[in-house]
């Protein structure tokens, strides 16, 4: 079995829980104990994500995860927040990653951020397996870095994080966490000259979407919805 049915079921488990991805959830849940490449445990921890998101209340199921994704460094979905945070490295990092996809014959909406991992595991998606296993394996101690911080949290989210390594053919690997600021000081500005601090101030909201044509999720695993525009591969 190629695995991008399954890099791409992964990447729309990890996009905002909303009744479109509920929709799929059967879908998701049977491509993930088809593929034996994943071991007996993962398809158990997925299994169990699938169903604890089919049958929580929207609302919360939605709240857990804005709580968990969206409000601190450590467990956020955009990779590059693991090493560079905002320092200038990050910026030629996304530069360097927008160019591989752009390679590829791939491009992103704009606005979109590339180092999201949905995104990510999109891109994997398209690349013939031996690509997107090095590709992903890159990745390893950002996605370790992820894996450790949610298990950390108790999040039922480190199962795709876990599979991911798994298909790429890296271990799980503990890592030893940063203190979490907290959300406030996180996204706080300087004051300017020293005068009254400027209140906390963050990026929108949005999210970018992965790379997906409009195909239904029961054939290909993911459908390419979240809480901003879509993303597009040229045809």
């Amino acid at each position: 079995m190629h695995p991008s049915r399954t890099l791409r079921a992964l990447a729309q488990l990890l996009t905002y829980p909303d009744a479109r991805l509920r929709a799929c959830l059967p879908a998701l849940a049977a491509q993930f104990e088809a593929d034996r490449r994943l071991g007996p445990a993962a398809r158990q921890d997925l299994a169990a994500l699938v169903a604890h998101l089919g049958r929580r209340d929207p609302y919360e199921i939605e709240a857990d995860y804005v709580d968990c994704f969206d409000r601190g460094r450590t467990t956020s979905l955009l990779l590059f927040e693991h090493v560079h945070a905002d320092s200038r490295e990050r910026g030629q990092a996304m530069v360097d990653l927008i160019a591989t996809y752009e390679r590829a014959g791939l491009r992103l909406a704009p606005g979109q951020l590339p180092d999201w991992l949905p995104v990510v595991l999109e891109f994997a998606s398209t690349q013939p397996p031996k690509l997107a296993r090095a590709f992903l394996g890159e990745l390893a101690p950002l996605l370790n870095a992820l894996h450790a911080a949610l298990v950390a949290r108790r999040s039922r989210y480190a199962a795709p994080i876990a599979a991911v390594l798994e298909l790429a053919g890296e271990r799980v690997r503990p890592v030893a966490l940063p203190a979490e600021e907290a959300l406030d000081e996180a996204w706080a500005e300087p004051p300017a000259f020293g005068a009254c601090p400027t209140p906390p101030s963050r990026p929108d909201g949005a999210q970018p979407l992965h790379f997906v044509r409009r195909e239904a999720c029961a054939e290909t695993g993911a459908t390419a919805r979240a809480r901003a525009g879509a993303a597009h591969v040229p045809r």
